[in-house]
C-alpha cells in the first residue's frame, strides 16, 4: 500500500507543479471562480461548450498541490463530455473524496475514474477534501450560469 501512496502522491504533485490547460482558452461561454478560505486556494473555472458538449476547460489560480492537481485533472477529463456524463462525474467525484468509493456504484468508471483515484486519500483529512472539491464545485457553478463566486465555507 506504501508503494501505491507514492505514486499517488507523486501524481499530485506533477499536476501541482505542472498542471494541464492552465490559462483561458478562447471564446469561452461559462466561467465561474472559487475560493477557499481556509487554506488561500482560489480557482477559476472556464469552459466552453458547444451543443451540450464541454469542447475545452482550463483553469487559473492558485493554492495546494491537492487543489491545483485537482483542477488539473479535472479540465482533462471534461473535454469531449456532454452535460449529463460531467454531472455524473461530478457526483461521483464528490462520493470518491467524501465516502467509500464503493458508496456510488455506475456512471463514470474505468481509466478516467481511476486517474482520480489518487484524491481519494484526502477523505483521511477532512480540510484536504475542500481543496480537492473546489475546482469541481467551480466547475458546476459555471454550468449553472456562475454569478457569485463559490465558497467552501
Amino acid at each position: 500500500m506504501s508503494a501505491l501512496r507514492e505514486l499517488y502522491q507523486e501524481v499530485i504533485l506533477d499536476h501541482g507543479k505542472s498542471p494541464r490547460n492552465f490559462g483561458k482558452p478562447e471564446h469561452v461561454n461559462c466561467e465561474s471562480s472559487g475560493h477557499n478560505p481556509l487554506c488561500g486556494d482560489t480557482v477559476t473555472i472556464y469552459l466552453r461548450l458547444n451543443d451540450g458538449i464541454v469542447e475545452e476547460a482550463g483553469f487559473e489560480g492558485r493554492g495546494c498541490a491537492i487543489s491545483i492537481a485537482s483542477a488539473s485533472m479535472m479540465t482533462d477529463i471534461l473535454q469531449g463530455k456532454s452535460l449529463d456524463e460531467v454531472r455524473v462525474m461530478f457526483e461521483r467525484f464528490h462520493h470518491l473524496v467524501t465516502e467509500d468509493e464503493a458508496a456510488c456504484e455506475g456512471g463514470f468508471d474505468g481509466e478516467e475514474f481511476e486517474k482520480l483515484m489518487v484524491l481519494s486519500g484526502v477523505r483521511e483529512f477532512p480540510m484536504r477534501v475542500k481543496c480537492a472539491t473546489l475546482a469541481w464545485h467551480t466547475m458546476k457553478s459555471a454550468l449553472q450560469g456562475g454569478g457569485e463566486g463559490v465558497s467552501t465555507e
